[in-house]
């Protein structure tokens, strides 16, 4: 029964590295899980500060000229959509990469059950070993107590090199397992970032025209009218209208004087015809003079 002993060692051994094995993944699958759940809730947080900074570019651009406003509205719908983008982001993090991690801690609890199995079987095989050694010791004649004790024995190795095989199926399923999610695993975490940044790109992309299409020209003019007054075209026209009237009555001031040139100048005619009617009435008198001292001249 002696050389049973280097293969009890054997599977000593055996146990102690499928221990260091699960005790490993058990670390750095829960150490990789916190640090995953910290990526995906700092890119929940940004999702929240950029649907703010979408809030806020909205209600800038309500107080803003028309061409400016539509477009930081539509660069604010673009940073908006991406957002949505970035929500589905979180959420097949979440169920692909989170839950998978999470869910190798009963992974690790079930290969600990099966090893502290295996363990208890080779624990009481051990135990068998001793009680037969003492009983070989105490009673060395007595055939029956001995192949009784051996009989135990058996059984207990048979139980122990059965829980022994089945440890290592399961180890060895598990570290295949382990393997395959790992990979997909990671695969899926790239696969989730290439189409967040995929999407992205495209929305981002719009973005930039949305804004770059801004007419500053246009704006520029609509802030230029902006300078006047509420009412300043109606007062333009009220200026325009005055200005007309002013015009209109220049004219009638204009008609008014021809009027009274004319009637000047009817009135400088009339009293020219009259001192010529003067002038003729003193000829008339003149003559009637002289022919008046013609008649007494001829009188005498």
């Amino acid at each position: 029964m002696m050389s049973r002993t280097p293969d009890a060692r054997a599977r000593d051994n055996q146990t102690r590295r499928i221990q260091e094995n699960i005790t490993n993944v058990e670390k750095h699958f829960g150490q990789m899980c916190q640090l995953f759940a910290a990526y995906v809730r700092k890119t929940a947080k940004v999702r929240d500060k950029a649907d703010l900074l979408v809030q806020e570019i909205g209600l800038y651009a309500d107080t803003e000229t028309p061409s400016l406003k539509r477009g930081m509205k539509q660069y604010a719908d673009h940073l908006a959509k991406i957002q949505d983008y970035r929500q589905a982001q979180v959420e097949r993090l979440e169920s692909k990469i989170i839950e998978p991690l999470k869910s190798y801690g009963a992974v690790v609890k079930r290969k600990r059950e099966d090893l502290k199995t295996t363990q208890s079987a080779r624990d009481r095989e051990a135990k068998q070993m001793a009680q037969l050694e003492r009983t070989r010791q105490r009673n060395p004649s007595d055939r029956q107590i001995i192949s009784q004790a051996e009989s135990e024995l058996q059984r207990a190795t048979m139980d122990a090199t059965r829980t022994t095989k089945q440890l290592e199926e399961t180890i060895d399923e598990f570290e295949r397992q382990k393997i395959q999610d790992i990979k997909k695993i990671f695969c899926e975490f790239v696969t989730v970032e290439m189409s967040f940044h995929a999407k992205a790109l495209e929305v981002y992309t719009l973005a930039y025209q949305s804004i770059q299409s801004v007419d500053e020209e246009e704006d520029l003019e609509v802030f230029r009218s902006s300078l006047h007054p509420p009412d300043y075209q109606s007062r333009l026209d009220i200026v325009r209208a005055n200005s007309k009237t002013s015009l209109d009555r220049t004219g009638s001031f204009l008609n008014s004087s021809g009027t009274l040139q004319q009637q000047r100048a009817g009135s400088r005619q009339t009293r020219k015809e009259e001192e010529e009617e003067e002038e003729e009435d003193e000829d008339e008198s003149e003559e009637d003079v002289d022919e008046d001292e013609d008649d007494t001249d001829d009188e005498n």
